[in-house]
């Protein structure tokens, strides 16, 4: 077995491999970019070393950097994880070159695994199915629509050198193959370096099944049964469980049989991954969609129902040691469901913005733990969540003797999940989980997307404003009443003389959604009341006051108890995996930006990323949809449009601008519409408007809830 171990990663998969490699007493390397200098994975390791700037062109896939550091280190393996140069039989070959061993396959295995289409008829040849869909590499985008018309629409474009969902374009329509195929290149081009593409015939309502293979190097394979991983959005795997609830005992034996022989096709070694697509009406009928040639994001759900360490089998295949054990031994004990969550800003209120990359830094964390309950995290308070990486922050994963136990114990732990400062998923994913259709087994691909509306809430609940404006309003209070002398006249009780408190009221907003000021008093009686806009009267309130242990608030609204994860200034709140920014809000400078822009449309970016395409220019004339701006986060597009016909008054960036998430990026003046000629001929003719003052409204009475004004997006 190797002493010192380098792993080649970062964030919750090196901080994982460093659990494993620690209980077997290994030494564990870890590297960083200067983006992760105090990152966890840092920490957890034995000795860490640096390899570079944040991006990760220039640290993380730097093979030179990585084999320099396991040279300083003393390291005699690499272990890649997931991601960066997991895949990549450059960088394995190069490790065996400098005498170091690569903990994964060899690398031509890498290399005919990761050409899709080599893939498939590699595998074919061993009698494995495959789906109906291109032949040969290098298509042009002309051979690559005859070939799909050929198939026959619906038809999925897929970058041939990738895997992970990049670039991969469902397409219904043989009119929209042109600017697809485009698209999917473009991405495939970012993601991998490499813009070859295949066509497959799109099975409508299709599973997602894989098969976990172990192969050491003494000609011994097995595999470890199957992974649902149907759940997904924009081919993004959301939730994993082991095992499938749609295969029998017998398909699963021939699926397994099926992934076993493809590991054989190509020579393989170590853990990997057999895919295979899987019409949900006729399990019987599956097909190899490709192999994943490294460790996979959801490997714990195998790990719990077959207790078998995979990390820990990798290291043994790498230095050298049979499986020991033969498929009979292996058995599947309970049920295991895992969820992986993500820095995400999820809504649906605002198109523009449903299911983007976010950030911002974890002010305070909660990773739950309990009976059956795993959480792999690169997570710790403080760490800064960028653009620059995955948008994956950990997995949170449950076991149970049955399917029902693992899923209410996977909702539950994400129930107390909380990273605030970073918006994540957590909520959407505990909601998913409750469906209907998740809890009886009825899973396909395209699930998430049929159902998105209902998965997220329309707006921010009452009394998340509610917490937000008692937590300011509890910062208000005068010294005394946490002991010394208090000065009367610096308190913000709304004291006043022979008259019921005034109001005080908190201007808040919730980015996507409108601003709501809510008003609190105190009563005359030491009660607390609130108003908030809408609110045909005040609603009682009691104090907001700290849970025991610290570990949130708790108060009652209209005599319903509340409770949150908060920070003491109200600016983060979560409850049941659901988290919100509640931020002061300025009617004045809001009121003051629309002015600036008073007729026209600010384009603000609807991620913190990186704008990577600008294809106008000041002044230039736009029509209604156009495309603008591309601004990419997390190896994601988003595509910024005109949302009306008009004139570029403004533009703030260019490529390779760096931008937060609300920042301008650029102006949209409409087309002015013609004035009417119903005067006189002569210009001169013309009469000029008198200039009148508007009237003034009378200011509201301090009780009286205001209106807020809308902001634009």
């Amino acid at each position: 077995m190797f002493d010192t171990v380098l792993v080649a990663n970062r964030g919750e998969i090196a901080v994982r491999v460093i659990r494993t490699l620690r209980a077997m007493g290994v030494r564990s390397v870890a590297v960083f970019s200067d983006a992760d200098a105090d990152a966890r994975h840092v920490r957890e390791a034995d000795t860490a070393v640096r390899i570079g700037p944040p991006a990760a062109a220039e640290s993380y896939l730097r093979a030179d950097r990585l084999l320099e550091a396991a040279a300083r280190t003393g390291a005699r393996a690499v272990h890649p994880g997931y991601g960066f140069l997991a895949e990549n039989a450059d960088f394995a070959r190069a490790c065996e070159e400098a005498g170091l061993a690569f903990i994964g396959p060899p690398a031509a295995a890498i290399a005919l695994m990761g050409d899709k289409i080599r893939a498939k008829e590699t595998v074919r040849a061993a009698g494995v199915p495959v789906v109906p869909g291109s032949s040969g590499s290098g298509l042009s985008d002309a051979e690559l629509a005859d070939a799909a018309r050929g198939i026959g629409m619906p038809v999925l474009l897929k970058p041939s050198a990738g895997g992970g969902g990049k670039g991969m374009r469902l397409v219904r329509d043989a009119a929209a193959l042109g600017d697809e195929i485009a698209a999917a290149r473009r991405e495939a081009r970012a993601s991998f370096g490499d813009d070859t593409l295949l066509v497959e015939r799109w099975i409508d309502r299709p599973r997602h099944i894989e098969i976990q293979v172990l192969a050491d190097g003494h000609g011994g394979v097995v595999h470890l049964g199957e992974r649902e991983c149907s759940l997904q959005r924009r081919h993004q795997k959301l939730v994993e469980e082991a095992p499938s609830v749609l295969l029998d005992p017998a398909t699963r034996a021939a699926m397994g049989g099926a992934a076993v022989q493809a590991a054989r096709s190509c020579g393989y070694r170590g853990a990997g991954t057999v895919e295979f697509i899987v019409p949900g009406g006729d399990p019987s009928r599956y097909y190899f969609m490709e192999m994943n040639t490294r460790l996979q994001v959801e490997h714990p759900v195998t790990e719990l129902v077959t207790g078998l360490d995979l990390v820990e089998w990798q290291l043994r295949v790498a230095a050298g040691e049979p499986l020991g054990f033969a498929q009979e031994d292996v058995r599947l004990t309970g049920h295991a469901v895992e969820a992986r969550l993500c820095a995400e800003t999820v809504s649906v209120r605002e198109g523009a913005r449903g299911f983007l990359p976010s950030g911002g830094t974890v002010l305070r964390l909660g990773e739950p733990r309990g009976e059956g309950v795993r959480t792999d995290s690169g997570l710790s308070e403080g760490t800064e969540v960028g653009s620059l990486y995955d948008p994956m922050l950990s997995k949170v994963i449950a076991h149970g003797p049955d399917r029902a136990t693992a899923l209410r114990r996977l909702r539950a732990a994400l129930a107390h999940t909380v990273t605030l400062g970073v918006p994540t998923n957590a909520g959407f994913l505990r909601r998913l989980l409750a469906h209907p259709a998740v809890v009886a087994g009825e899973l396909d691909t395209g699930l998430v997307e049929r159902d998105v509306d209902a998965l997220v809430p329309d707006g921010v609940p009452e009394e998340v404003y509610a917490a937000a404006a008692l937590l300011r309003q509890a910062a208000l209070a005068p010294a005394g009443e946490t002991g010394g002398w208090a000065d009367p006249f610096a308190a913000g009780d709304g004291w006043r003389l022979g008259a019921e408190p005034a109001w005080t009221a908190h201007p808040l907003r919730v980015p996507g959604h409108d601003p709501v000021t809510v008003r609190v008093r105190r009563t005359r009686d030491g009660g607390t009341e609130l108003l908030p806009d809408g609110a045909p009267e005040p609603l009682s309130a009691s104090e907001i006051t700290p849970l025991p242990g610290g570990d949130g608030y708790a108060f009652r609204l209209d005599g319903v108890a509340h409770t949150f994860a908060a920070l003491p200034d109200g600016t983060w709140l979560a409850r049941d995996g659901d988290s919100w920014e509640v931020r002061d809000h300025d009617p004045v400078a809001a009121s003051l930006g629309r002015a600036a822009h008073a007729g026209a449309d600010s384009l603000t970016a609807p991620m913190p990323g990186t704008v990577t395409v600008v294809k106008v220019a000041v002044g230039d004339e736009v029509a209604a949809g156009q495309s603008l701006l591309v601004v990419e986060a997390m190896k994601m597009e988003h595509v910024i449009s005109a949302p009306h016909a008009g004139t570029v008054a403004e533009l703030d960036v260019a490529p390779g601008t760096t931008v937060a998430m609300d920042q301008v990026l650029a102006v949209i003046a409409p087309v002015a519409p013609a004035a009417p000629d119903d005067g006189p001929a002569d210009p001169a003719a013309r009469a000029v408007p008198a200039v009148r003052a508007a009237p003034v409204a009378p200011a509201p009475e301090a009780a009286s809830p205001g209106t807020p004004e809308k902001e634009t997006a």
